[in-house]
């Protein structure tokens, strides 16, 4: 008697051992698959920008991850649930790896970058034909020499990255459905929430270390190492400058190729955690794997896939909440996916500091957030109503918060002849674009070509020449522009490179919007672990992969790939003034008009989520109206399954039960 208790003990802390294994396995591959998809997202901009296309067209690269999600979403979720779980987590990671190798290719395949400039000529810094003076020059201006326009031929390199980010798509795809499932099927109900919760920070570190990686790549140049950077005539905060993208889509296909290992090694199912210690349990768990397998080869392993599509179809609570999702889920798409673009146009941040920034103010809120949601689902023991209830009024007050962010903007950068006039009248108080005044009309200068210069009266121009700069001196970033026309200030009237600051009240604007953020991100994500358990509670055991997938590729298929295109367009459209390519055709945008790409940034995503209430109250509505089977106010039980709940007294009498009671046990799990 004693060995069989000592051999039971050892199975049991064998089995938790390798569950605990699991946890931190799939917490790995959330980090990885986090960190890759948030530096991706935070890359957005400079891959415009080096590849020269448009917010449109980013935003279908960046669409592209859920396509390839798309293509195998459905399958892993239904099939992969009845194969090895934890060796098909294993090879998406590697397939991950595999993409976001793909998408680095192009840097190593293309000739080095090359800005638009007024300044330097063939390297040759010394040269004053950029200046004001009869028959000035441009270096980049366009042409039609066959020659200079094959070369940009190279700009469909971006191909690889969409192609790469594809494939990174499919290789996420088992991640989220199989690890939760994987969980919810061999972890006890109450601690569920809590291993949730854990993976969901997982989800939140790795976004963390993408979003600094991010940042520390775009303060370096594209091709550093072979230029010489102290010959540039950009720095971070303009907007042709490009950072060493492809340097972190290296790291991060390492990263997801090692996290890939462990999973090759955990078994393809354990026993129920707290139920490892009971013979009866281990060997009725044997026989209904016995009977899965002879299920398997009588009905074949689709018989139930049209039976659980109509299922979850016909559940009103689950269709309402894949709608509220996709409400959701097409608001904070946009919303993180532009906003360092946002912060870059709206505050006149580098792209380096608007994601060091988005790092430091969000992701630690959300970090916590989440573990604190899980923490309170454990200790208070919540219910699906109970759970219900705090996601929806606390996503409410979250909401109403978040219009507090519409005081917190700054106006336009002022440049001569786009946004104000050369008087230094703002754009709504004057009719007219002209880029050309009578203070440079005879200096011939390229009216297309952006090489912004800040005069000292604290205007900013379009180039020296159109501030009507006559001389310079110094060379790279730190020339100065002197004896500039229309630069109307006492003395001699000079400017530098770049645009000129936004001021102090703007840079109090980004600090009141940064800590608005935090304290939303915060109090959204501790509603999201009792949401998601709303999620998995309102669908029977059995369909819980197939739906935990089919939520997902909802998600992804009305909202992970239309909102980016859709909302890069609507960002199009707020383009002031385009970069100008070889052959004369528009390159990336260089400045927005950012009252109105503010209104598109904050006031979408609120029309969104103010919809997304509506199906919320319904779920609240039927919720209260339905009677809940079997329903436990100590664990949450599900919605649709009837489940006996078993009592310590009651586990104990099992030995003593006949053969009849293990089969109706038995009948009742399966």
């Amino acid at each position: 008697m004693e060995e069989t208790e000592k051999r039971i003990e050892t199975h049991r802390i064998r089995c938790l051992s390798k569950l605990k294994m699991f946890l931190l396995a799939i917490t790995c591959a959330y980090v990885s698959k986090t960190l890759s998809g948030s530096y991706m997202n935070s890359m957005l901009t400079q891959i415009e920008r080096q590849f020269n296309i448009p917010t449109s067209l980013v935003g279908f690269i960046n669409g592209s991850f859920e396509i390839g999600n798309l293509l195998l979403i459905i399958f892993v979720s239904y099939f992969g649930n009845k194969l090895h779980r934890p060796i098909m987590i294993g090879v998406g990671c590697v397939v991950m790896g595999l993409g976001c190798f793909l998408q680095s290719l192009p840097h190593f395949l293309m000739n080095r970058y090359e800005y638009e400039s007024t300044v330097s000529v063939s390297g040759n810094l010394s040269s004053n034909s950029f200046l004001c003076m009869e028959n000035g020059t441009q270096i980049l201006r366009p042409t039609h020499d066959p020659s200079e326009c094959m070369k940009e031929v190279k700009s469909l390199m971006w191909v690889y990255v969409l192609v790469g980010n594809i494939i990174r798509g499919m290789g996420e795809t088992p991640i989220m459905p199989l690890g939760i499932s994987y969980i919810e099927d061999f972890a006890k109900s109450e601690n569920s929430p809590l291993y949730i919760g854990f993976i969901e920070t997982g989800a939140i570190i790795g976004p963390l270390i993408g979003l600094l990686l991010a940042s520390f790549c775009s303060s370096v140049y594209v091709d550093t190492g072979s230029v010489n950077t102290d010959e540039l005539t950009i720095a971070p905060t303009d907007t042709r400058w490009v950072g060493a993208w492809w340097f972190g889509f290296l790291i991060c296909a390492g990263v997801n190729v090692l996290t890939a290992i462990p999973f090759f090694f955990l078994p393809k199912t354990l026993p129920k955690e707290g139920l490892e210690d009971n013979a009866d349990i281990i060997k009725n768990n044997k026989e209904e794997k016995q009977r899965e397998e002879v299920k398997k080869q009588k009905g074949g392993i689709t018989k139930d896939f049209l039976p659980f599509m109509k299922s979850l179809s016909c559940n009103p609570i689950y269709m309402l909440f894949i709608l509220i999702s996709v409400l959701q889920f097409n608001a904070f798409v946009n919303m993180f996916s532009f906003m360092p673009k946002y912060m870059e146009q709206q505050y006149g941040k580098s792209s380096s500091d608007a994601i060091f920034l988005i790092g430091v103010y969000n992701l630690p809120p959300i970090c916590i957030g989440y573990i604190v949601g899980g923490l309170i689902m454990k200790k208070f023991k919540i219910t699906v109503k109970q759970a219900a209830h705090i996601a929806c009024w606390l996503s409410l007050f979250e909401y109403l918060l978040y219009f507090s962010s519409f005081f917190m903007t700054c106006d336009n950068s002022s440049v001569a002849g786009i946004t104000t006039s050369y008087e230094g009248i703002p754009k709504d108080l004057y009719v007219g674009n002209n880029i050309l005044a009578d203070c440079n009309m005879d200096c011939n200068c390229p009216t297309k070509t952006w090489d912004p210069v800040c005069g000292d009266n604290g205007l900013s121009y379009m180039s020296a020449c159109l501030a009507g700069c006559e001389t310079s001196v110094g060379t790279g970033i730190n020339m100065v522009f002197q004896n500039c026309s229309c630069i109307q200030t006492s003395g001699n009237s000079s400017a530098v490179l770049g645009l000129c600051d936004k001021g102090h009240d703007c840079s109090m604007m980004l600090q009141y919007f940064l800590i608005l953020s935090g304290i939303a991100s915060f109090i959204y994500s501790l509603a999201a672990i009792p949401g998601y358990m709303v999620l998995l509670r309102c669908i029977k055991s059995e369909e819980k992969s197939l739906g935990v997938g089919l939520h997902a590729f909802c998600t992804r298929i009305f909202a992970g790939i239309p909102a980016p295109i859709y909302f890069g367009a609507l960002v199009d459209s707020t383009c002031l003034h385009w970069g100008n390519l070889k052959c004369g055709k528009p390159g990336a945008c260089r400045i927005y008009d950012s009252t109105n790409f503010s209104h598109i940034y904050l006031g979408l995503p609120a029309g969104l989520r103010g919809l997304s209430f509506l199906p919320a109250f319904l779920v609240l509505l039927l919720l209260r109206k339905r009677q809940l089977p079997g329903e436990n106010a100590s664990s949450g039980t599900e919605l649709v399954q009837t489940k006996v709940t078993v009592k310590e007294n009651e586990c104990k009498d099992i030995h003593q039960n006949s053969k009849v009671s293990n089969d109706n046990e038995l009948k009742t799990k399966l």
